[in-house]
């Protein structure tokens, strides 16, 4: 048995995140089993740096160096042999954002790479689906960060279409933009490549829909309902910001943007005729560390 230790730094517009990982690999050829060990996740929020001034702040930046030295500690602890850490919209859109990077690397000699639209998708399809998708059946992988959402439409097992739209938790909370054009134009395309599909249904993934499903009590690997994502969404919106953190249990930066965050998905739902939605727990870290793994990123 062969055990690797990766790690993926996910700089996003809500949090930075570190996720650690063994891969396990046994002498008999079965594929490798990718085993969570740890996840540090830190709130600093870029993308209200990044939406509204358009730049990084300087106390942001300095929080962002002060998470990397520890970050690169905690590596060193667990004995992690290669790692990756890749930043999403608020850095790739923040003026400053290679500029910040850069210093980043300079005084913690961890290097970012801040990846589009695209890429990103890329890496968070990736992740292991084996356990919820039919290969016969239609699916709508729907990734919300706090920067924009991720899209990616497949049948019969292959990808169909897939897009990056301007729309995401942190984003939305910004009262300034209505993003009627964003809704329109991700409801467009949600329906005229869903048109011809029978029933598909939604694959959620980020940390708001993972909360959402924790908060349903149900069994891993069921799918939540339309009927009880459209319940859920009026009764966290009707719920105060302060009952969400006490009652819920919610962190206070994980219980304002869980509302926009159901929101894009039951958009998502409606839009493509989805009737459900699965959950596997999955998101860009994960991607990060399966494609770092491959070397394939």
């Amino acid at each position: 048995m062969k055990i690797e230790k990766l790690a993926a730094i996910d700089v996003g517009s809500n949090a930075i995140r570190l996720l650690i990982s063994n891969v396990i690999t046994e002498k008999n050829g079965r594929n490798p089993i990718f085993k969570k060990s740890a996840l540090v996740r830190v709130p600093i929020r870029l993308g209200a740096d990044s939406f509204i001034k358009k730049e990084i702040s300087e106390e942001n930046k300095i929080r962002m160096i002060k998470a990397m030295e520890a970050f690169k500690l905690l590596m060193e602890v667990h004995g992690i042999h290669k790692y990756k850490a890749c930043a999403t919209s608020a850095m790739r859109e923040a003026k400053n954002g290679v500029e910040v990077a850069n210093e980043i690397f300079e005084k913690t000699a961890v290097k970012i790479d801040i990846i589009d639209g695209k890429k990103e998708a890329a890496i968070i399809f990736s992740t292991d689906l084996t356990d919820i998708i039919e290969g016969n059946k239609s699916y709508i992988y729907v990734d919300v960060g706090g920067g924009s959402t991720e899209i990616t439409i497949f049948s019969n097992g292959k990808i169909i279409k897939s897009k990056s739209f301007k729309i995401g938790t942190v984003r939305l909370l910004n009262k300034t933009n209505s993003f009627k054009d964003v809704w329109e134009n991700i409801e467009v395309w949600l329906k005229a490549n869903t048109q011809n599909l029978k029933t598909p249904a939604l694959i959620g993934s980020g940390g708001n829909i993972n909360k959402i499903f924790k908060l349903s009590g149900k069994q891993l690997g069921k799918p939540l309902s339309l009927i009880y994502m459209k319940a859920q969404y009026q009764y966290l919106k009707q719920m105060p910001y302060e009952d969400r953190i006490s009652e819920l249990g919610l962190n206070p930066d994980r219980a304002d943007v869980i509302v926009p965050a159901t929101k894009i998905y039951l958009n998502a739902m409606k839009w493509s005729g989805a009737k459900k939605i699965f959950v596997p727990k999955i998101g860009l870290a994960d991607g990060i560390i399966k494609s770092l793994y491959y070397d394939n990123i």
